[in-house]
C-alpha cells in the first residue's frame, strides 16, 4: 500500500471523544500513540503543530485545563491520544489525585498504546513527573520518544547541548528510547517526530 511507503497523512485527524475513566475510552482496537507531559510543555501546540490545524487540541492561558484523556483518531485503525498534563496545574490535590489514577488505568490496561511521546519544555527538562513517566515505560517496556519543546527559546548551541546531555544520561535505555528538538513556532522536528509516530503506528501494517 503506498500509506506504508508514503507514512500516515496527520492532517486528516480529527477529535473524536473524551474520556474520565478507561471504560469511557473508545473500543481497543488498532495502534494508538499517546502524548504525556507536564501542562507548560507545550502539549496541545506540538499537537496542532503535527496536524496542521491550529483547533485541534486546546491550547489555553491556564496550563492544566485539560483534564480528561483525549482520543483523535487518524484514520480507522491509527489514533493519537492527549493525556492529561500535571505539575502545574492550579487545581485541588484530590482531583490531582484521581487524573493520576485514571491516568495510570490507561496506561497499564490499555492494549493498542503503542508508545508515548513525552514532551518537557526545554528549559525545565527532567521534572518530578518526567520521570514517573520514564519509570513507567520501563517498567511497562513502552517505547517512549522524548520531544524537547520550545528549542526556539533557546540559542541553537545551548539546544543541542540540551539534548546531548539527556541523552546521554539516558544512554542505557538502548533502542526503547529515542529524542529529538521541537518547535512549534518554527515548525522545527515536524518531519522526525512524523517519522517516529508512523515506525510505532505501522510496524504491523510493514510486516
Amino acid at each position: 500500500m503506498s500509506e506504508q511507503m508514503t507514512g500516515l497523512n496527520y492532517r486528516t485527524t480529527r477529535y473524536e471523544t473524551s474520556a474520565a475513566r478507561l471504560d469511557q475510552c473508545p473500543a481497543d482496537t488498532g495502534r494508538e500513540v499517546a502524548f504525556a507531559g507536564r501542562s507548560n510543555a507545550g502539549k496541545s501546540s506540538a499537537l496542532n503543530t503535527l496536524t496542521g490545524s491550529s483547533s485541534l487540541a486546546r491550547t489555553s492561558k491556564t496550563p492544566g485545563r485539560t483534564q480528561l484523556i483525549n482520543f483523535f483518531p487518524i484514520d480507522e485503525e491509527h489514533r493519537l491520544v492527549d493525556l492529561p498534563g500535571y505539575g502545574y496545574a492550579k487545581v485541588p490535590v484530590a482531583m490531582k489525585q484521581d487524573w493520576q489514577k485514571h491516568l495510570g488505568e490507561y496506561l497499564e490496561k490499555r492494549q493498542s498504546l503503542v508508545g508515548v511521546v513525552l514532551l518537557m519544555d526545554i528549559r525545565h527538562p527532567m521534572k518530578e513527573f518526567d520521570q514517573i513517566m520514564l519509570d513507567w515505560a520501563r517498567d511497562s517496556q513502552m517505547p517512549i520518544h522524548i520531544l524537547l519543546t520550545k528549542a526556539d527559546k533557546l540559542k541553537f548551541g545551548a539546544a543541542k547541548s540540551t539534548l546531548i546531555k539527556i541523552r546521554n544520561d539516558l544512554k542505557e535505555w538502548g533502542d526503547q528510547l529515542s529524542i529529538q528538538l521541537f518547535s512549534s513556532l518554527k515548525r522545527t522536528g515536524v518531519e522526525e517526530l512524523s517519522a517516529r509516530l508512523d515506525s510505532w503506528l505501522l510496524a504491523d501494517d510493514a510486516e
